[in-house]
């Protein structure tokens, strides 16, 4: 098997479990924050998405600078943020089925302006920016379903939702 066919899996796999916690949404959803400090849940699953979609956008440069080429996603429906994923989905299998595989091993480098934030080869890319970065906010979301009384699906084995 080579990098890309795992990473193909593993994009498959995160994708429909980022879905799945889409699809438990109603747009009324999207603006409850549990503290004023939070992100509200659209914008937090929207960082969710377009952490997903980073995979045709940011792992193709060398060098992604977050002050130019970032576009923070702002969702204002549920259907929105279905859209934006599945056409993410579609471009990073695209992309990934592409990929040299020597370009996995190739500097990426992360920055604000000037300001270097991390150099790391791309295959760490996708692995620690990409989607351990998007299992973290996934995760915070899960809790905010719990808050709502949201039945949380089981992403890597069943819930406690699903269990009963």
């Amino acid at each position: 098997m080579s990098i890309k066919d795992g990473f193909l899996v593993e994009i498959e796999r995160e994708t429909n479990n980022t879905r799945r916690i889409i699809d438990r949404l109603k747009d009324e959803d999207l603006s409850y924050k549990p503290h004023e400090k939070s992100m509200s849940l659209g914008e937090l699953i929207g960082h969710v998405v377009e952490l997903h979609n980073w995979v045709g956008a940011a792992l193709i440069k060398n060098d992604f600078n977050l002050q130019t080429d970032y576009q923070p996603l702002k969702p204002t429906s549920v259907a929105e943020l279905r859209k934006a994923l599945d056409e993410g989905y579609r471009t990073n299998e695209e992309v990934i089925s592409n990929f040299p595989e020597d370009e996995w091993f190739k500097k990426w480098t992360m920055r604000y302006g000037d300001h270097v934030i991390s150099e790391m080869h791309k295959l760490a890319v996708l692995r620690f920016v990409i989607h351990n970065h998007l299992i973290h906010h996934r995760g915070q979301a899960t809790v905010y379903l719990r808050l709502l009384d949201i039945p949380v699906p089981g992403l890597y084995g069943p819930s406690a939702d699903e269990r009963q």
